[in-house]
């Protein structure tokens, strides 16, 4: 099938700047929505853009994340780990999510409700009494995100400078090469240990804590998944937060309208922040692949037993058959089934505490700064290339 087929080579030729998305992957959703793409590591596979295939990638059983290999098509030059509650199936990764789920309970996070917007108010007192121009990403994106993971998974605050490298170049997809990323894996794992062993000699009630619990006693977890669990999390816990708020304040800030919208009506910031999770890409165009257990078949022909294929989220976001006027920001917009944190069975865990972060923080920011604005035109900003998650270098503001 695929000799017959034109490749395309991800990543597409032609540069997108900021949040633009590649007018490639609107094409192929038109046009061949089951393309054949070759991508920078593991070789040839197929890539879906339609929302109901992405959305079936994601969730349906007859692809599986387990099955992949180093000749897997992927993006980055470190092929993922098959320890990783990412790289897992049921019933492996149910056993695995189910002890993960205990951090993430519903009183847990709104237990944590209050202390957030503490310290996100800290942030910002820190903020205007520097005076503008401030920066979105060192002043406040980042050190918010980063404290809110340390406070979880019981990591010293200190130690980010540390972790934020390794984690930067195992999440690149260019900027660094295979051996640099080898050699950050192996540091953040050693560093991980060394946190585990602290935690056997003086326990503590922190997500760590709970993992070492399971662990040696009752041994639902191996050292290594013990390690990894805690890597996914350091690593997944900040990095992608820390973008997506970047990528927020952004878009709002170069969207009058419905910035004017949302401070005239500040009851809206829930459904703001679902659209902005729909409008807004954070990842560079396509995720981590899936092996089809079986033929499977999907909009514009059939994958085999055996072949992989990687799925176009920030697009199917945009998919008219699944979102009204797709291109368009709309903060009043009431029906969004939007897939910026997955589907189905590895539906993103994090996703309460996620949407509770960019709650506080869009909400503190535009109440305490009722001018914000870009303290440089637009087109100025500088945006963060070669890795997995796109975002602002620094976004100044000014209020």
């Amino acid at each position: 099938m695929s000799a017959t087929r034109r490749v395309h080579i991800y990543p597409f030729e032609g540069e997108v700047d900021g949040l633009e998305i590649h007018p490639k992957f609107a094409e192929l959703r038109e046009t061949d929505p089951l393309a054949r793409v070759r991508l920078p590591y593991g070789g040839e596979g197929w890539m879906v853009t339609r929302y109901d295939d992405v959305r079936a990638a994601n969730s349906d059983p007859r692809f599986s994340r387990a099955q992949i290999g180093e000749d897997t098509p992927r993006t980055t030059p470190l092929a993922r780990r098959s320890d990783t509650i990412l790289s897992l199936d049921p019933p492996e990764h149910t056993r695995l999510r189910r002890l993960l789920s205990k951090a993430f309970t519903a009183r847990r996070m709104g237990a944590m409700q209050s202390w957030l917007e503490e310290l996100f108010t800290e942030l910002l007192d820190g903020v205007e009494r520097t005076g503008h121009p401030a920066d979105i990403v060192r002043d406040l994106a980042q050190p918010f995100t980063i404290a809110v993971i340390c406070r979880l998974l019981g990591v010293p605050y200190e130690d980010r400078g540390r972790f934020q490298h390794w984690s930067e170049v195992i999440m690149s997809t260019t900027a660094y090469s295979k051996e640099e990323a080898v050699s950050a894996d192996a540091s953040i794992r050693a560093y991980l240990a060394d946190l585990v062993s602290a935690r056997r000699a003086a326990p503590h009630d922190d997500l760590l804590g709970v993992l070492v619990s399971a662990r040696d006693d009752d041994d639902r977890l191996t050292e290594d998944e013990l390690i990894t669990f805690g890597v996914t999390l350091l690593v997944a816990g900040h990095e992608t937060s820390a973008h997506q708020l970047g990528n927020m304040v952004y878009a709002l800030l170069t969207h009058e309208d419905q910035l004017s919208l949302l401070r005239e009506q500040p009851e809206l910031l829930p459904r703001a922040v679902e659209e902005l999770l729909r409008f807004v890409p954070l990842g560079n165009g396509v995720g981590n692949a899936r092996i089809a257990l079986e033929d499977v078949e999907l909009s514009g022909g059939t994958v085999r037993a055996g072949e992989g294929v990687v799925a176009a989220a920030v697009n199917a976001n945009r998919d008219p058959r699944a979102f009204d006027d797709p291109d368009r920001l709309d903060i009043t917009r009431e029906k969004n089934p939007h897939l910026a944190f997955g589907h189905g069975a590895h539906y993103c865990l994090g996703a309460q505490l996620a949407r509770m972060e960019l709650r506080v923080a869009i909400g503190g920011l535009l109440e305490r700064f009722p001018g914000l604005r870009l303290a440089v035109p637009a087109d100025q900003v500088e945006w963060k290339t070669g890795g997995l998650f796109r975002g602002p270098q620094r976004l100044p503001i000014a209020w």
